[in-house]
């Protein structure tokens, strides 16, 4: 019951976003400047906020990304076991291959600041910031013949990224940042949570057809029941120490992001599938993810 009421105000406000959209009738054009807005100024104001000024164990920090890329691992190993079960095109499967491990970090950073503070932003800001790339590379390779996208170039540019080490180093550093500068940085951020939230309800499709469920139901199941598991198992392999172990199995519980149906869409892929795989592991989201973080709390 706990868990469930951690997670309600999150998923509350993903619903607010689905409401608002429909029954505002707000159109895609706003909903795109308003992502964009906490893509790339929020977002990164958030992260770097957070991370210069964390008290970030470096020592558990390699053991952490090593814990997360064992998680993508997984996901991907897992969507390609059961390929030959999927009555699925080529082209179809490489764009739901990304829906099998890539993460939503909007509702990471809001499900571990609401549980851990700033300690746990700081922890699943690393995570997100250093696994973009891997995610990133992963499903383009897999959408890579037919599409015309430089993966290097976004990767490079991307603003959770830039934002991620440049506050991992200020910190390592130990460089100062003047308390004005803090302030704006950490003023910006606090609204980054709420609307990246609303921007995942409104980008909900809400179709449904047994027939996808019957198709995308084994790439939910591996995303929100099995990388878990496989986070726990190499969480404690590593030996992560509280509350990196907690926020690893939260990261592997994370319902796909809609990134995935933007690209699957941009390559040539099959978009209107992978949007309607994101917007139900999303839905389905709130009852996994209560399971895990009661079994995190309450072994």
């Amino acid at each position: 019951m706990q868990a469930a009421l951690v997670l309600f105000p999150d998923f509350a406000t993903i619903l607010l976003g689905a409401g608002l959209r429909r029954w505002m009738s707000i159109g895609d054009n706003v909903w795109t400047v308003i992502e964009k807005l906490v893509y790339y100024v929020m977002f990164p104001a958030l992260f770097f906020s957070v991370l210069v000024s964390a008290k970030i164990d470096f020592a558990v920090t390699a053991p952490l990304i090593a814990t997360g890329v064992l998680i993508l691992l997984a996901g991907m190993l897992l969507a390609i076991s059961v390929r030959p079960l999927l009555p699925l095109s080529s082209m179809a499967f490489a764009s739901r291959f990304q829906c099998a491990f890539r993460f939503n970090t909007y509702i990471g950073i809001a499900v571990a600041g609401k549980l851990y503070g700033d300690t746990g932003i700081a922890i699943m800001g690393i995570l997100c910031g250093t696994l973009i790339p891997v995610a990133n590379l992963a499903s383009v390779a897999m959408l890579a013949h037919h599409g015309k996208t430089n993966v290097w170039r976004e990767i490079v540019s991307n603003p959770l990224i830039v934002s991620t080490v440049a506050g991992l180093l200020w910190n390592a550093l130990g460089l100062p940042v003047p308390e004005p500068i803090l302030q704006f940085l950490t003023r910006l951020g606090q609204a980054t949570i709420t609307l990246g939230l609303l921007c995942v309800g409104a980008a909900l499709k809400w179709e449904f057809s047994m027939q996808h469920v019957r198709t995308e139901g084994w790439f939910i199941a591996i995303k929100l029941l099995l990388l878990p598991v496989a986070a726990w198992f190499a969480g404690r392999w590593l030996g992560l120490p509280h509350p990196y172990f907690e926020i690893a199995v939260i990261f592997a519980s994370l319902p796909t992001a809609s990134s995935a149906y933007i690209l699957a869409a941009r390559m040539g892929g099959d978009g209107s599938g992978v949007a309607w795989l994101v917007s139900a592991g999303t839905i389905v989201a709130p009852i996994t993810m209560t399971l895990w973080i009661s079994l995190l709390f309450h072994p």
